[in-house]
Order: structure tokens, then C-alpha cells, then sequence
């Protein structure tokens, strides 16, 4: 059984939210504090967090940031109806994917079930296990990234979107092609600047490397030279 960390200092959310993912096999334990919920993560493992905006001692930012420099754990961040910017802003810090309040659970479920297939190991086209370029070298068994031999810290949905990219360098993926197959949804406009934010994130940590080209009002693509 999968298990979910919720932090959310709504006691009313945890209990009827746990029933519901029970049903799908996943096990759902609640914090109502941020500083309970890092020791929670840092004491047991957990294959996914949902962390809300508004929390008691710090912001749902500043703790996906916290949490950022220590695991790259799946983060589903809950924001408040309207609020593009925190959403935005959830995203620019490494959260994975983000949930306006209310929401449905089978919503939630949904989104749960595609960042965890997504930080599963994919299995690789035969040969293609290990993508090498000048300066760069990308494992898909293990799902590791190395830039000049040194490891990167990529969340999940980073390592996937650069594993995409490389598996075919020179095609040009349009933002809709890349949120199909990174998310499995059909695009917004919110959604397209995701898939913005996210390729910038992924940009930083691979500086100096620049093999990630944007053509102009059609999408990426990856230009990194065979190794």
C-alpha cells in the first residue's frame, strides 16, 4: 500500500480523504503542523506529499522549499481557488503538480496516481537504458543525471521531462505534447506556463550545460551533443 503524508491544518479534511484513498490502496496519514509533518517524512517513508498553502508556523511554500532540500518526494501542493501566483510560485519551488481548493478526492487520486507512475521506473526502449552527451549522462534504469560526473538532484518530474527531451534530441516536443505526456491532461493556460517553470528548473540545474533550446512559440527541444 502506497502512503500519502497530508499536511494540512483543516482537521476536518484528513479523516473522510484517508477513507477515500483507502479504497485505491493508499494509506494516508495527516499532519496538522508543518515542523510534524518534516519529522514524520524524515522518520518513515512515504511515497508522496500533499502540502497546503496555508499552514501554522510556516507557509506551504517555505515547507515544500524545506522539504525540497532534503527528498525529492512527489509534493501535490493545495491552493486556494483563484490564486494563480501560488500556484505558480509552488511550482517555480519544485512541486510537482497543484490541486485549487475545494477539489474532488477522485481529483486528488488522479493526480496522486500520476506522479507516482511517473516516479516509478519506466522501462526504456531496448538500448536507450543509459543516454550519454558531452557532459551529461542520464541513467533511465536508476533514474539519475549526472553532469560532469556529478550527480543532480532532480525531483521526479524533472528527471521525466528531461528523459523525454534526450530520448530524442532535435525534436521539437510543443508544451501541449510535453504536459500529454508528462501529466496525461490536454493543456490550459495555466498548465502551459507549468510546463515553463518546470523546463527554467530544469535549465538552473543543469547550468552550465545549455542543451535545452525554447523555439519560439512552438515548444523545446534538446541539443546536448552525443558523448
Amino acid at each position: 500500500m502506497r502512503r500519502i503524508l497530508l499536511i494540512d491544518d483543516d482537521e476536518r479534511l484528513a479523516a473522510p480523504l484517508a477513507t477515500y484513498l483507502r479504497r485505491a490502496e493508499f494509506q494516508l496519514d495527516a499532519a496538522a503542523r508543518p515542523s510534524e509533518g518534516l519529522a514524520m517524512l524524515r522518520r518513515g517513508h512515504y511515497d508522496a506529499a500533499i502540502l497546503d498553502v496555508m499552514l501554522p508556523e510556516m507557509d506551504g511554500f517555505a515547507l515544500c522549499r524545506e522539504i525540497r532540500r532534503e527528498s525529492d518526494i512527489p509534493i501535490v501542493m493545495l491552493t486556494a481557488r483563484g490564486e494563480v501566483m501560488d500556484r505558480v510560485v509552488g511550482l517555480e519551488l519544485g512541486a510537482d503538480d497543484y490541486l485549487p481548493k475545494p477539489f474532488e478526492p477522485r481529483e486528488l487520486l488522479a493526480r496522486l496516481t500520476t506522479i507516482l507512475r511517473r516516479a516509478r521506473t519506466a522501462d526504456p526502449p531496448a538500448g536507450a537504458r543509459r543516454l550519454a552527451f558531452e557532459g551529461l549522462e542520464i541513467d533511465l534504469d536508476r533514474r539519475e543525471a549526472r553532469r560532469h560526473g556529478e550527480l543532480l538532484e532532480l525531483t521526479g518530474t524533472e528527471f521525466e521531462l528531461l528523459a523525454l527531451l534526450a530520448r530524442e534530441p532535435a525534436k521539437v516536443f510543443t508544451r501541449e505534447q510535453i504536459l500529454e505526456r508528462l501529466r496525461g491532461q490536454s493543456a490550459e493556460d495555466l498548465y502551459t506556463r507549468a510546463v515553463d517553470i518546470l523546463v527554467s528548473r530544469l535549465r538552473r540545474k543543469l547550468e552550465p550545460l545549455d542543451c535545452i533550446k525554447t523555439l519560439r512559440n512552438v515548444g523545446y527541444a534538446f541539443t546536448g551533443s552525443r558523448g
